[in-house]
């Protein structure tokens, strides 16, 4: 991947997929069907946690 911008829950498949004992995590989320349903989780994951910090004032 080198070369490549990634972000989201590409970031973390990729970390997974070279972190060791984790490679499973790659190999569920990563599979060619997941990577939709993946994003979609992480992505409204990610909605949340701004929104949870914009209320305590962190951001």
């Amino acid at each position: 991947m080198s070369g490549r911008l990634i972000v989201g829950a590409d970031v973390a498949i990729a970390i997974w997929r070279v972190t060791k004992g984790e490679g499973w995590l790659a190999s569920l989320f990563g599979n060619p069907a997941m990577p939709p349903v993946t994003r979609f989780a992480y992505d409204r994951f990610a909605d949340v946690l701004f929104a949870w910090n914009s209320r305590k004032g962190r951001w």
